[in-house]
């Protein structure tokens, strides 16, 4: 037997040897935990960004020009309203009233002086002691000294208008800001801001929320002509605190913005410490407390592909990967919108191990008495 042969004669042998041996066992089934689907009522918040702002605010304007020659407030206090907030030197404006008033008292001598000397010239006429002409003329200059005294009368009102207007009032109760001006600094109608007021309580909060929720907020702002403050609207400041107050619906815009799909919602708030000032920004927590039965699944049992969501449910001893709509999330749990019904099985923990069609075999059924119980949440509002 020569060498070639040889070889040959092995690698057949070696052939049929492994043509005959008995394919690798299947990959045992993998352990997974799993839970059967409940639905439950869903207590949670939806959280919004809001601006604190004043249900009225008012700039504080001089109607007459000159120098400021008192401030007579503290500035970031309340005032009330007709409280005394500046004074403009009242020398000028007081000097063309006091003329005002002489050229009146002027005018009223006169007409006294034209009208004897018309009541003279009618009974004259009546006596025909004098001429027709003489009494209509004295009747004519009577009419015009009356005309005169009528605009004397009216100059000493507008004279006594810009006196008035000397002194700045404050147009409403509130709380007024840093003075614009200062004492000495001279001001003009129109283009001068003295100051700002802003009434405080109650205060505004506006915010913009998804057209999904306007049922909600309608049905809400009707609850609210029933009762004044409820839990169902609540802010959490800058730094993270809550507070205190609750707060009611005030107005609902007119129209829905169709670039963001929102709706802009004024609220108000009691604010008897002055917490809350025009500006501010926080976030307004909106209790969406449902009856409505939800599909309530643990947050884990997810996995996110290419913004979608999927889980896997059990069948027998296999699984099968389906795509779920998110709602809600609620602390570890969320909300299934759709793709999900209420007693099928799914895996909450292992679902990294698995892939379509795989063979699992069950380690744990954990429990699900917190699905079926409400549950609450003070999370942010998360989009899915």
């Amino acid at each position: 037997m020569n060498h070639k042969l040889f070889i040959f004669l092995t690698l057949l042998i070696g052939f049929s040897a492994c043509k005959h041996q008995d394919p690798p066992p299947p990959p045992p089934p993998t352990p997974v935990n799993v839970v059967t689907v409940k639905s439950g009522s869903a207590e949670y918040y939806n959280s919004y960004p809001a601006t604190v702002t004043a249900v009225n605010q008012v700039e504080v304007r001089p109607q007459v020009a000159g120098y400021i020659t008192g401030i007579s407030f503290q500035e970031g206090q309340h005032v009330e309203k007709g409280q005394k907030l500046y004074s403009i030197d009242q020398q000028q404006y007081l000097g063309a009233y006091n003329q005002a008033v002489a050229q009146l008292d002027a005018t009223k001598a006169n007409l006294d002086k034209v009208q004897q000397d018309a009541d003279r010239y009618e009974e004259l006429g009546k006596q025909d002691a004098v001429a027709q002409q003489t009494v209509q003329h004295a009747l004519a200059d009577l009419q015009t000294a009356k005309k005169q005294v009528d605009a004397a009368k009216a100059n000493v009102s507008s004279m006594q208008v810009n006196l008035r207007y000397s002194t700045i009032y404050a147009p409403l109760s509130g709380t007024i800001g840093i003075s614009q001006v200062k004492i000495g600094a001279a001001v003009t109608p129109g283009s001068t801001v003295l100051n700002t007021i802003s009434s405080d309580n109650p205060i505004a909060v506006d915010v913009s929320v998804d057209e999904t929720l306007i049922p909600f907020i309608e049905k809400e702002n009707k609850k609210d002509k029933k009762q004044k403050f409820d839990s169902t609207f609540t802010l959490l400041l800058a730094d993270q605190s809550k507070y205190p107050f609750p707060g009611k619906i005030f107005i609902i815009d007119r129209a829905v913005d169709p670039q963001t799909a929102t709706i802009k919602v004024r609220l108000l708030f009691d604010n008897p410490g002055n917490v809350l000032k025009a500006g501010m920004s926080a976030n307004l927590k909106i209790l969406n407390n449902s009856s409505h039965q939800s599909i309530l699944i643990p947050y884990r049992a997810t996995i996110e592909q290419m913004a979608e969501y999927f889980v896997y449910v059990v069948n027998a001893d296999t699984v099968a990967q389906r795509k779920v709509s998110l709602g809600q999330r609620i602390r570890d749990l969320a909300i299934v919108k759709s793709g999900l019904n209420e007693n099928e099985v799914i895996v909450i923990d292992g679902v990294q191990k698995l892939k379509d069609g795989s063979k699992v075999k069950v380690a744990k059924q954990v429990t699900t008495d917190s699905l079926s119980r409400p549950v609450t949440d003070s999370s942010k509002r998360k989009s899915s």
